[in-house]
């Protein structure tokens, strides 16, 4: 990193304390300072010099989800990377993750719903099939939580174009979700489908075995649909329901966000 760069982020690191975690001056003072930078600086700036405490990635290892890992993995390959092993994973997924582990040297972290929750609260296993919040909260909000508690700042692999919910999201943002001021990273919240491709093409990166068949968004298996042409990539998921995300991430709020406007430079 330049100087001129290195000297912002003394700059920073002075003025945010990782210790007591973030607030909305923190992130917005990143968003700005990081403005800049391409994806990859970014997140080497923030897992090597410690600018936001320590972090792991949360990963889906959906269609989507090999371009952040291979950057992660070029830049700090020991950052853990939280996988939510709901028990509901289309098979292909869970090959998709093994294989993306072995290609990249990932450090992944399965996270398991609560056995005691799940006899209390989804016997049968067929909670999806008339409360999927209830389900989400049981197998990935919960366990998330918990193995979150830990980290003080979390990379997501959302992009503003897969829904009218996720639009203008910023680099950096509180995770509203957490009371403690937890910071959470958007690396590619200003990237296109078309930017992810060229990514994926780029650096040969094997790309989801549901994708070629229609599934540009891949969650649980009973909550994902096919796609159409031109519809939402994320319309699939828990279709005939309103709902559009799993509640991990909390809806933005336009206060405060920091609408993004850097190149994906790769």
């Amino acid at each position: 990193m330049p100087e001129a760069g290195r000297a912002s982020v003394d700059r920073v690191k002075d003025v945010i304390d990782t210790g007591a975690r973030f607030t909305e001056a923190d992130a917005l003072r990143l968003n700005q300072m990081l403005r800049g930078a391409t994806t990859k600086e970014m997140l080497r700036t923030v897992l090597n010099d410690g600018l936001a405490g320590d972090v792991a990635a949360v990963s889906s290892f959906g269609a989507e989800s090999a371009v952040l890992l291979h950057l992660i993995a070029e830049v700090a390959p020991q950052t853990p990377v939280l996988f939510l092993e709901t028990g509901k994973h289309f098979p292909e997924t869970l090959a998709y993750r093994d294989l993306l582990a072995r290609r990249l040297g990932l450090n992944v972290i399965d996270l398991h719903p609560d056995a005691a929750e799940l006899a209390k609260r989804d016997e049968t296993g067929l909670r999806w099939s008339y409360d999927p919040d209830g389900c989400c909260e049981i197998r990935k909000v919960l366990p998330l939580a918990k193995a979150l508690a830990g980290y003080d700042a979390s990379i997501t692999g959302r992009k503003g174009f897969q829904s009218a919910t996720r639009a203008g999201l910023p680099r950096f943002e509180i995770d509203r979700s957490d009371a403690q001021g937890r910071l959470k990273i958007n690396p590619l919240a200003n990237w296109s489908a078309e930017d992810l491709a060229h990514y994926f093409e780029k650096h040969d990166l094997p790309p989801h075995p549901l994708v070629a068949e229609g599934y540009p968004s891949i969650g649980c298996s009973p909550c994902t649909s096919k796609v159409a042409e031109g519809e939402d990539p994320r319309s699939g998921r828990w279709k005939g329901w309103d709902k559009t995300e799993c509640g991990i991430h909390v809806p933005l709020t336009p206060e405060g966000d920091l609408p993004p406007d850097y190149d994906p430079v790769f």
